[in-house]
């Protein structure tokens, strides 16, 4: 999920209004869904700026993890920082518009080679959000990346194509290899359907947690700056990873075994 706080200017290259959505909103939604921890991810908004996310973690205390977004050349001192306070990873985005441009994969290559090397994030990962042909572009060097990898918002598949596409394919060979993960996140970005049952995703999702459950983690994506406002009821979501996952020891590894494990809880 991601916090928005006014406290927080955002990055002169967004263009967009960020919404007013702080630790207090979020705890709301906590205490709504039932859920306890939380992994804050840095959103495009504030570019490189950690500022908003580490107070944050602050706020959130000891239940919250942090995904960070640095630039490719970020100092051993602001890793240090970051991982004093929780951090865990760093996100790659090839996606939405970057303070620094266009992301490439040289970025990408650095900022793993950076994190491998560096003796305060010995339990780290990459994550990167992506479209499907990049994806299916890059497999080769995913797959060779020296850290964990976790793979944002279903790899963007189309649920059209279910589990039939080439972009599927090239993330069930990741996951196979048993240093990839995948976030069962962001299914209204391109589902069809829409809430409340986002029917259309059930295929994609359901092959997922039958071929790889020990490597899904889930993420509401609150507040969902990619729909239009208060569209998306974070409930059907979680409805939704019912849907997917069908069986409740399914769903104790996707909300509970797998984030322990990859954020350190």
């Amino acid at each position: 999920m991601h916090i928005f706080d006014p406290r927080f200017a955002a990055s002169s290259h967004w263009m967009r209004q960020p919404p007013n959505a702080p630790v207090a909103a979020y705890r709301q939604l906590q205490s709504r869904l039932g859920t306890q921890r939380a992994v804050v991810v840095t959103p495009s908004t504030y570019g490189t700026d950690n500022a908003c996310m580490l107070n944050a973690l602050d706020e959130l205390g000891d239940c919250a993890r942090g995904v960070a977004v640095v630039a490719h050349d970020v100092s051993d001192a602001e890793l240090n920082l970051l991982a004093a306070r929780r951090v865990r990873g760093l996100r790659v985005n090839f996606v939405t518009p970057q303070s620094w441009g266009k992301t490439t994969l040289q970025m990408l290559s650095t900022l793993a080679q950076k994190v491998a090397a560096h003796p305060a994030c010995e339990d780290w990962h990459i994550q990167v959000f992506v479209h499907p042909e990049q994806l299916i572009q890059l497999a080769s060097v995913l797959a060779a990346l020296p850290v964990p990898l976790v793979i944002d918002h279903l790899g963007y598949v189309d649920p059209a194509d279910g589990a039939s596409g080439a972009a599927y394919d090239a993330m069930r060979r990741l996951l196979d290899g048993g240093n990839t993960w995948v976030k069962l996140s962001g299914a209204y970005m391109r589902s069809t359907v829409q809430g409340p049952k986002y029917s259309d995703t059930l295929a994609l999702g359901r092959a997922l947690v039958r071929e790889a459950p020990e490597r899904l983690i889930w993420g509401s994506d609150w507040p969902h700056t990619t729909a239009a406002p208060d569209t998306v009821n974070d409930a059907d979501l979680l409805n939704l990873l019912a849907a997917w996952t069908v069986s409740p020891s399914a769903m104790e590894k996707i909300l509970v075994d797998n984030p322990a494990h990859l954020y350190g809880f």
